[in-house]
């Protein structure tokens, strides 16, 4: 069973959508006994990060979250839940964010016409091999909408990188750790792999 986390973020349902189209268990929930008992944890999001650190914190779902990746359940932070996995964001100085991960979430920048934020296709390239993106080819489009991306410490985590304005750490992997950047459930049938991928681990 996969839980997903409820802490008032936006795009909760439609993963909760993709998830029982792909005919997955799962819960959403902030109990922290069900987060337990789950076999894998989905952090969705949108929104600010501040705020959702203020809301997992006022839940107690910061060290349920921290448990569940200490047990090594495979854990998927998608859009602002993969911003939270890291350590701090330009959007809200000050805020530490979940420590998962070594990095910083800093802001797309402005100039030649880009729009911000970011909301589109792009495509996706792979600087190695990830069980996340088993089957999915170089080059495939997923859909994004963010102002702020990430700069992981370590680059030997990243999965996944697109460009816009700069080279955007797309997706991470490490262990039972995954991230997205963009949202999977909105991307179609390449979205729909990447989490029949991650309810396959």
């Amino acid at each position: 069973m996969i839980a997903v986390i409820d802490y008032d973020a936006g795009n909760i349902r439609s993963v909760e959508h993709a998830l029982g189209a792909l005919r997955l268990p799962a819960v959403v929930t902030r109990d922290p006994a069900v987060i337990r008992k789950a076999d894998k944890v989905i952090l969705p999001g949108v929104g600010a990060f501040g705020d959702a650190m203020e809301k997992l914190n006022a839940y107690g779902l910061t060290e349920v979250i921290r448990e569940a990746v200490a047990a090594g359940k495979p854990f998927l932070g998608i859009c602002l839940g993969l911003q939270l996995m890291f350590d701090e964001s330009e959007e809200t100085p000050g805020v530490a964010g979940l420590s998962l991960l070594p990095g910083k979430i800093v802001r797309i920048p402005e100039g030649d016409g880009r729009k911000i934020p970011h909301i589109g296709w792009n495509d996706l390239s792979f600087p190695k091999k990830s069980r996340l993106f088993d089957g999915i080819p170089e080059g495939s489009y997923v859909y994004f909408v963010h102002s702020y991306y990430l700069q992981a410490k370590d680059e030997r985590t990243v999965a996944a990188t697109t460009e816009y304005g700069a080279h955007i750490h797309a997706a991470v992997e490490h262990g039972n750790l995954f991230g997205c950047q963009f949202h999977p459930e909105k991307s179609g049938d390449v979205g729909l792999r990447i989490l029949r991928n991650f309810g396959s681990l």
